[in-house]
C-alpha cells in the first residue's frame, strides 16, 4: 500500500516539533507496512497539494492534522474515487472521533493500512464543502479576531477564549431569513449553524452524529437577540430541550438558503473562516467522499448498501 501523507505545516508550530511530529508519522507507516510519502504544506496549499496527490498512483491521500487540514484535503478528493485517510493530529478532531479513528498517531495508521474504504456525505455551501458543520455569526467573527491575535505571537486556545469574549461582549447580531423547501424563517438571530447531517443537543450527545450517511442537512437558529436569551438558549439545548422564550428551529433538511442583507458574509467551514456572497445556498452532497474507516462504525449505518460502494443511481 502506498499513501501520499499531507502534514498541516501550521503557523506556529515550532519547527522542532513539526520536524518531531513528522518523524512519528513517518515510523507509525513503516511500522504499518505501508509505504508513505510525507510532504509538510502550508495551510493555504493543502487543497491544491492533495489534488495533485490525487492524480498520482498513491492508494490513498491522507491528511494529517485537525479538522481544518482534513477538509482542505477532503475538497480536492469529493466526488472521486481517491480515498482520504485521516491521521488526528489536530486539537480537537471531531471528524476523526466520528469516523471512529483512534486518535494515537501509530493505531490510525494501522486503520488506514488495514484499508476499509467507506463513502460518506459532505455539506456544501456556493461551492465550498464541510465535513461536519458550517456556521455564521458569532463563531466565524471570533475564528477570525482568534487569527489576528495569533498572527502577532498569541497561541491558539488563549486567542480564542479572548476573541470569544470580544464577541460575546459585543453581540453582533444578524438579521437572516432562512428559506428551507418547506418554509421561510425570518430570524435576528447571533448564529445560524448548519451540520453534515443531524447534530444531537442532549447532554451526553451534544456535538455528535448518530449518522455520516443519512443524506441531509441539520439546521439550527434563533430569535436570539440578548445575551441572557443567548446563555439560557445554551442551557436548555444541552439538555435536550428547547426554549419557549423565543423562536428556537432545529430543522432537518436536504438544502437551505440563507439570505443576509449584507453582500458578503464571514462563513465557517469546520473551524476555518472564508468570506462568502449571499445568499448562502447549502445541500448535502450524499456519499460524495470516499474514506478509510473501521471496518464497524455506527455512523455509516442508514444508508443502503449500493450508496455505501459509491454506486450512485
Amino acid at each position: 500500500m502506498k499513501v501520499c501523507v499531507l502534514f498541516n505545516a501550521a503557523a506556529g508550530i515550532h519547527r522542532a516539533k513539526q520536524e518531531a511530529e513528522i518523524a512519528l508519522v513517518r515510523e507509525a507507516f513503516v511500522a504499518a507496512g505501508v509505504v508513505a510519502n510525507v510532504e509538510s504544506v502550508e495551510g493555504s496549499q493543502l487543497t491544491a497539494a492533495a489534488a495533485v496527490a490525487a492524480r498520482t498512483d498513491c492508494d490513498a491521500v491522507v491528511g494529517a492534522g485537525g479538522d481544518g487540514t482534513l477538509n482542505a484535503v477532503a475538497s480536492a478528493l469529493v466526488d472521486t474515487l481517491k480515498p482520504l485517510g485521516v491521521l488526528p493530529c489536530g486539537t480537537l478532531n471531531h471528524f476523526a472521533q466520528e469516523l471512529g479513528i483512534p486518535l494515537d498517531v501509530p493505531t490510525a495508521a494501522r486503520v488506514i493500512a488495514a484499508g476499509h474504504v467507506r463513502r460518506i456525505d459532505v455539506g456544501d455551501v456556493n461551492g465550498h464543502v464541510f465535513l461536519n458543520n458550517s456556521s455564521i455569526g458569532m463563531y466565524p467573527v471570533a475564528v477570525q479576531q482568534r487569527d489576528e491575535m495569533r498572527r502577532v505571537g498569541l497561541k491558539k486556545w488563549p486567542a480564542m477564549i479572548v476573541a470569544s469574549l470580544n464577541v460575546f461582549h459585543r453581540f453582533p447580531l444578524l438579521a437572516v431569513r432562512v428559506e428551507t423547501p418547506n418554509e421561510e424563517l425570518p430570524r435576528t438571530t447571533s448564529f445560524v449553524f448548519v451540520g453534515n447531517n443531524e447534530y444531537g443537543t442532549a447532554l451526553f450527545s451534544l456535538g455528535k452524529r448518530a449518522s455520516l450517511v443519512a443524506g441531509v442537512l441539520s439546521l439550527y437558529t434563533a430569535d436570539c437577540t440578548t445575551r441572557w436569551h443567548f446563555l439560557r438558549l445554551l442551557a436548555r439545548a444541552a439538555v435536550g430541550l428547547r426554549s419557549k422564550a423565543f423562536h428556537f428551529d432545529r430543522l432537518v433538511v436536504p438544502k437551505l438558503w440563507v439570505d443576509t442583507p449584507e453582500p458578503q458574509v464571514l462563513v465557517s467551514l469546520d473551524g476555518e473562516v472564508v468570506r462568502l456572497k449571499s445568499p448562502l445556498a447549502y445541500s448535502s452532497r450524499p456519499a460524495a467522499l470516499s474514506v478509510i474507516a473501521p471496518a464497524d462504525v455506527a455512523t455509516f449505518r442508514g444508508r443502503p448498501l449500493d450508496l455505501l460502494l459509491g454506486v450512485h443511481p
